[in-house]
């Protein structure tokens, strides 16, 4: 049977839970183990969007805002899951190792599988320097194309309530252990 997070975090958990509220508070589910990778990523029915989340500026500023705001087209993914690097590392290690072999490791990082396929890509160097309203423009273009649920992930009084977490990881503590 698979640990949650069988490496410690590099970061304070505490610190890091805004910057996890503020998607699972979006409809996404955080994948913590090995086996809830292989169950989202692995699904090959449907549309998976997969974000890995991050401490850093681009994430706070651009790809959380950024991905929020696309959950909220008309047309999103079937599941939307996400799982957050320097935290949750055993499990972002199979993400990368299993599902995205080859592709340089960032974070963070938004992937679009359908039927089990990679067919979108967001890598940290697309994100550094747009604005969450470019990045959403983005992942908005890639879900009219590949998807099919209706949208939005959360009503819009639900998303409006949202707080997005500013703070990047050159301020969060590191994590010194239990």
């Amino acid at each position: 049977m698979f640990q949650i997070n069988q490496r410690a975090p590099i970061y304070d958990p505490e610190a890091v839970q805004p910057m996890r509220d503020e998607l699972t508070a979006a409809g996404f589910t955080e994948m913590l183990t090995l086996a809830d990778v292989d169950t989202f990523v692995g699904n090959k029915e449907g549309t998976t969007l997969v974000m890995i989340n991050s401490v850093c500026g681009c994430a706070a500023g651009s790809a959380r805002p950024g991905v929020t705001l696309a959950l909220q087209n008309s047309i999103i993914p079937d599941r939307i899951t996400t799982v957050f690097a320097g935290q949750d590392r055993d499990a972002v290690d199979h993400l990368r190792n299993s599902y995205l072999p080859g592709i340089p490791p960032s974070s963070p990082y938004m992937a679009l599988f359908k039927a089990g396929e990679l067919v979108f890509l967001m890598q940290r160097m697309n994100i550094e320097g747009k604005t969450a309203e470019m990045v959403a423009e983005e992942l908005i273009t890639a879900f009219n194309e590949y998807c099919k649920k209706a949208g939005p992930s959360v009503p819009k009084e639900h998303y409006d309530a949202i707080l997005h977490a500013k703070a990047c990881g050159s301020k969060i503590p590191k994590y010194a252990g239990n």
